[in-house]
């Protein structure tokens, strides 16, 4: 997608702001609000907002609006039910989509917030839309306003597909690690969780703190031959250091190390630190999940019964070519399925499934 986009050179420099500023902060209102200026030159809007879904037995949104207030949000809970949005963004989630896909101009007119917009002196002319996926039991619908009539275009549409995995990178982030909750200092809270297995590194090799659970699954997966002079895994030490020298697309799909020995697998999340927590440190959030593991009931409960087949399947460790035989389906067939599961759940590999998936059954 990126290759296909034709991007001024202030054009790209103005998307690496916005990623930058996505992983600004672990905290999610000022990482959005770092974004918000780079983001509405690049696809020029007037607003932006995030809307937090938790999903359960009782549905919740929580809207997330840097910068100028929009009192038509402070009321969506009045006309949740009227949103136009939603139906069609969650049909297709990680793509972003224009008002002119989801109804006709005049359907738009006719529509409860469209009439209160203007109500309201905001005139909600054109919207663009992004579902976030970000299991366990969480959604993100991104959302651009323009109060003119000026249509977004099949290019801010790219663009913002583009930014999709960055956009769910930073709920993630901000979600598994929590600094918004507490005013200590972020080393010394993920220190103090005597269930946390962290180890926080400063590149190429100082290690700043590990974790007492950290300390034991280490000691548990490396024998001394594995250490690095630093006494970090060197397996670990080298993929920080590429890490560091990779841009930040690439470095999405190589923020998971995963192993397999024995019946479980051995995974590493490598998650970037705020500058605001010292010198740039990384993360290193390490969990131990066994082969089989059930598929969490919130990631079913957006799977249809053949993907939900399909994710049983990967979650037993079965190939493409395994789960074909069990279900008597062509391997074509399979790759197609497993693409619509990543795509439903807003993953990005096997890897990161496996990861959200053991998350969700046992928080880490």
């Amino acid at each position: 997608m990126l290759a296909s986009m034709n991007l001024s050179s202030h054009e790209w420099v103005l998307r690496d702001r916005v990623i930058e500023a996505l992983n600004s902060h672990l905290s999610l209102p000022k990482a959005l609000e770092s974004a918000r200026a780079p983001l509405l030159e690049l696809m020029p809007a007037d607003y932006m907002g995030l809307c937090l879904i938790t999903l359960g037995p009782l549905v919740e949104f929580k809207w997330l609006v840097p910068g100028h207030r929009l009192a038509l949000l402070d009321e969506y809970s009045k006309w949740v039910d009227s949103d136009f949005i939603r139906a069609p963004i969650f049909a297709r989630p990680n793509v972003a989509l224009r008002d002119s896909e989801m109804l006709s101009r005049k359907e738009l007119e006719r529509s409860p917030l469209y009439q209160r917009s203007r109500e309201l002196d905001l005139s909600l002319e054109h919207v663009m839309a992004v579902l976030l996926p970000v299991p366990p039991g969480l959604c993100g619908a991104f959302t651009l306003y323009r109060d003119r009539r000026l249509p977004f275009s099949e290019q801010d549409a790219s663009l913002l597909t583009s930014l999709t995995r960055h956009l769910v990178n930073a709920v993630r982030n901000c979600r598994d690690v929590q600094a918004a909750t507490t005013g200590a200092h972020l080393l010394e809270e993920l220190y103090r969780r005597p269930d946390s297995a962290y180890l926080v590194v400063a590149p190429p090799s100082h290690e700043v703190l590990r974790s007492q659970r950290a300390a034991a699954l280490l000691e548990k997966w490396f024998v001394p031959s594995d250490l690095h002079a630093s006494g970090i895994p060197r397996v670990l030490q080298e993929r920080l250091e590429a890490l560091t020298r990779m841009d930040a697309d690439a470095r999405l799909d190589a923020s998971l190390w995963v192993s397999l020995h024995g019946d479980a697998y051995r995974v590493v999340r490598f998650i970037e630190l705020p500058e605001t927590e010292g010198p740039r440190s990384w993360a290193l959030v390490l969990n131990e999940v066994p082969v089989s593991i059930p598929l969490p009931e919130t990631m079913r409960r957006v799977l249809t019964p053949r993907q939900a087949d399909i994710a049983r399947g990967m979650l037993r460790n079965w190939s493409n070519k395994d789960i074909a035989s069990e279900f008597a389906l062509s391997e074509e067939t399979v790759k197609v399925h497993v693409k619509a599961v990543f795509e439903r759940l807003g993953v990005d590999s096997r890897a990161d499934f496996l990861y959200q998936a053991a998350h969700l059954n046992k928080p880490i």
